[in-house]
């Protein structure tokens, strides 16, 4: 039940706005953000299960993340959706020639964020691929423009942000938002499973938010990202912050 929320050109200074949270069970073994040793320029964190990533970055100013798309009864096909971003952060593509070139029966459905510097685009094995327009987007597990209450909460509170000039540690602060939305809380009360996943963070025992990534890229080229990691039920773990100048 992941969530990333982007504002994409809002403001001349700074073309994209990245704050999500990776949500995920914790015995998944994955790596904290970090330079990979076998992708030089590439910044992100690893799952040590599939070798894919979640949300990266290359030093030469590309972006690249991924959400699962709720697609229940499906086999699972043979690629993890984690190579989807690596291998575009490894790569020269535009976001519109990789997005046109992925072959969608290889994945189960996913939802991918695309920024090769220039243009930002989402692609999906469940519908097209849209090149985006200025504005501040939500991604979950359903299609772009999806009305889920954590969706359109956490669109309104990163506009706020946005235009009061937030940072790095804002975005952080954005993305510990545990409460629930006030269009959900009647959903809520009827499905407790619904309840536990509809916050912006979710703190649980096996399940739950185990990091919250900020992005921040400037007009000039430079890219600012910080990571904070988290254990059950929320607890506080590791911070790492990445200033990086794109080259």
């Amino acid at each position: 039940m992941c969530l990333i929320l982007f504002a994409y050109r809002l403001t001349p200074e700074q073309p994209l706005i990245v704050a999500a949270n990776r949500d995920e069970f914790y015995a998944r073994p994955s790596a904290a953000a970090h330079w990979w040793d076998d992708a030089p320029g590439l910044l992100a964190g690893r799952d040590l299960q599939a070798g894919g990533t979640w949300l990266g970055v290359q030093a030469n100013g590309r972006f690249a993340a991924v959400t699962n798309f709720t697609d229940p009864g499906r086999p699972p096909p043979p690629r993890s959706r984690g190579a989807l971003v690596a291998d575009f952060l490894r790569g020269a593509q535009t976001s519109a020639d990789y997005a046109a070139a992925i072959r969608g029966e290889l994945y189960q459905g996913f939802n991918l964020l695309l920024w090769d510097g220039r243009t930002l685009a989402c692609a999906s094995n469940r519908g097209a691929t849209q090149t985006l327009e200025p504005g501040c987007y939500a991604l979950t597990n359903a299609e772009l423009g999806s009305r889920w209450p954590k969706a359109v909460d956490g669109v309104a509170r990163l506009r706020q942000a946005v235009q009061a000039g937030t940072d790095l540690d804002g975005l952080i602060a954005l993305l510990r938002h545990d409460q629930l939305p006030q269009s959900s809380a009647a959903v809520a009360q009827a499905d407790i499973a619904e309840s536990q996943t509809t916050p912006c963070f979710i703190r649980g025992d096996a399940y739950g938010t185990r990091a919250s990534t900020a992005v921040i890229y400037a007009e000039d080229g430079g890219i600012a990202l910080a990571e904070q990691s988290y254990g059950p039920r929320g607890a506080q773990g590791e911070r790492r912050d990445f200033p990086i100048r794109a080259c």
